[in-house]
């Protein structure tokens, strides 16, 4: 296995899930994750399904300077569509500690998001623009669920902009969607019927 291992990406969701006994954060924990994993396997059209996601979801971003609001579905589905189009759907994490509440996940960690240069460069990055990176940040994420257990969005913002990184990769460590889904399917489960 190279440096970066998706499969790693949720161990500490995983790890929580473990000692959780609360059957509402339990089931909110067992959800958060497979939208994680659906999310990196460019299975996000799966994400909003009526039991996970509320009709309208608004997600908050904040990260590299750059303030954005995704009000309603479309606008949250175009962002993955994309992202699942370049790739950037691949997401490592490191460090991350993670509490959850009968109405919210909140997240800490070291977020590392594969990138194309091209699209750096577009940034006002100095980097190749044939190349592949990953971009690293430290973020803070709230995802707020309903009475029922769905996302209602996610509220993501960069802590430290200190620690930020622009990791170039070698054309190896380069996952695309396909082996990504390949590497992830056996650790998407279906949800369980709610039992709240």
């Amino acid at each position: 296995m190279g440096r970066f291992d998706i499969t790693r990406t949720n161990l500490a969701v995983e790890r929580l899930l473990e000692t959780t006994t609360n059957p509402r954060h339990h089931w909110l924990l067992q959800a958060y994750n497979r939208h994680r994993y659906l999310e990196m396997a460019g299975r996000w059209k799966e994400i909003f399904a009526p039991e996970m996601t509320v009709e309208h979801p608004v997600y908050h971003f904040n990260v590299f300077g750059i303030s954005t609001v995704l009000d309603g579905a479309e606008a949250v589905q175009a962002v993955y569509e994309e992202w699942s189009r370049t790739a950037q759907c691949i997401f490592y994490t490191t460090d991350e500690t993670l509490a959850v509440g009968d109405n919210m996940i909140v997240s800490t960690a070291t977020i590392y998001q594969q990138t194309p240069g091209q699209l750096l460069v577009e940034a006002g990055a100095p980097v190749d623009p044939a190349a592949h990176y990953l971009v690293a940040n430290v973020e803070h994420m709230i995802w707020p669920y309903d009475d029922e257990g769905r996302l209602i969005g996610e509220d993501v913002w960069e802590i430290d902009e200190s620690k930020r990184q622009i990791i170039p990769l070698d054309p190896a460590e380069v996952l695309t969607v396909e082996a990504s889904s390949r590497l992830l399917e056996p650790l998407i489960k279906p949800l369980p019927a709610r039992t709240f």
